[in-house]
């Protein structure tokens, strides 16, 4: 049982309203109703991509495990330079960690940072012949990684599926209705029955954008949401589209934040 939060037809002009209707919502239902949702989202967001700036899977990982705790135009701004002083795993096994520390110092956390990419850097060194592996499996033992890390490894830098469950993603899936589940591990399985594998990449982007745009934390646009008729979270935010409309925030902005 689902109870879904749908907003009401309105005359033009007039706030929206909404009513709350109980629907007895089957697995059938709730994966045709993702799988909509994932399709408006790609109307919504035709040029979803990665945010972190690279070239190769090694820029990609280190990238991500500056990100941590950082904004990705942060992370954009420091790694031209360490990219160019760090141009492979052995570069980075071999780091002057003084020196590395100061170059990453403005993406916050780090001293642990750094440790992470010298690490990352031995290890792939000794383990992997420099390269960073393209497997799940062996992505995790590495350090710096975890299963959010590794999946947006392999879904950008090698095109292999994965589901990046970080906090807007697993914010928005439960304002879906998709799941109750908060431990990420849990939430990406359950996605991952919802949604095709074939998709599980650029549906992560896609739903991050629209978690940094538009369903935001503490204040979701849902007045100005376009698949607030699909969300059994609408009235979370702000009705009022001109209200609604406020919060959204442009292409511009997120580039600025």
């Amino acid at each position: 049982m689902v109870p879904l939060i749908l907003p009401s037809p309105s005359a033009p002009g007039r706030r929206l309203a909404h009513v709350v209707k109980t629907v007895a919502e089957t697995p059938l239902a709730l994966t045709r109703r993702a799988r909509r949702i994932n399709r408006e989202l790609a109307e919504l967001y035709p040029t979803a991509h990665c945010e972190l700036n690279f070239t190769t899977a090694l820029e990609l990982s280190v990238a991500t495990i500056l990100s941590a705790q950082c904004t990705d135009k942060r992370v954009n701004e420091v790694t031209p330079a360490l990219f160019a002083r760090y141009r492979d795993a052995a570069a980075y096994a071999g780091a002057d960690r003084a020196e590395l520390e100061t170059m990453i110092k403005s993406t916050g956390f780090f001293r642990n940072k750094a440790n992470s990419l010298i690490n990352l850097g031995q290890q792939l060194e000794e383990r992997y012949d420099g390269q960073v592996p393209g497997r799940l499996r062996d992505l995790v033992t590495l350090p710096g990684f975890g299963r959010k890390t590794a999946n947006v490894v392999l879904g950008n830098a090698f095109d292999v599926p994965g589901l990046t469950v970080d906090t807007h993603f697993g914010r928005l899936v439960r304002r879906w209705g998709w799941t109750a589940e908060t431990d990420p591990v849990k939430v990406e399985a359950v996605v991952a029955e919802l949604i095709p594998k074939r998709e599980w990449t650029i549906f992560s982007h896609r739903a991050i954008w629209h978690g940094r745009r538009v369903c935001h934390s503490r204040k979701p646009a849902c007045g100005a949401c376009a698949i607030a008729r699909l969300c059994p979270s609408y009235g979370e935010g702000p009705t009022d589209p001109a209200a609604a409309t406020a919060l959204v925030k442009s292409e511009a902005q997120m580039v600025a934040s």
